[in-house]
């Protein structure tokens, strides 16, 4: 049998901050089915800033208590998905750091309406690459809730 000793072992289910967009203790489900990360947005409305293609956007937070935070990212493109029901949608796609236990990275987020979810965020196989993650799905929360680091992304 193999060992990943170079790999970090996640739940099915992670404590995950966002502190680019300045969000805190989100609750994310690993979707190892799903190639890109999933964040819930409404309010979804492009702009220009400098020349370059924006997006701002109300980021919902939680399931039983309801907050709700207002972003702001650059968008990096817009891709065509596959929802898990067959449904194809166009996603505009942002680009943040995600702080996972004593790890931060950056990962590509499509913006979508979750609300009948019951999480807010979906993890997908290219942000658990991109981390060094492996999934033992019989576990849950195995990682630290992580604390917020600054936004320049330093450690």
């Amino acid at each position: 049998m193999k060992t990943f000793d170079q790999l970090s072992v996640i739940g099915l289910r992670e404590w995950i901050n966002l502190p680019e967009l300045g969000m805190v203790g989100l609750r994310a489900k690993i979707d190892t089915g799903a190639s890109t990360s999933t964040l819930h947005a409404s309010d979804i409305q492009p702009f220009q800033r400098d020349g370059a293609q924006w997006i701002r956007f109300t980021a919902h937070l939680g399931t039983l208590v309801q907050s709700r935070h207002r972003c702001e990212a650059p968008v990096v493109s817009v891709k065509r998905i596959k929802s898990s029901n067959g449904q194809a949608q166009s996603r505009y796609v942002i680009r943040t750091n995600l702080v996972l236990g004593d790890r931060q990275w950056p990962v590509e987020f499509t913006l979508a309406c979750r609300k009948t979810m019951r999480y807010r965020v979906l993890l997908g196989s290219k942000a658990l690459i991109a981390g060094q993650l492996v999934v033992n799905p019989a576990l849950t929360y195995v990682q630290n809730k992580p604390s917020l680091p600054s936004p320049s992304g330093a450690q």
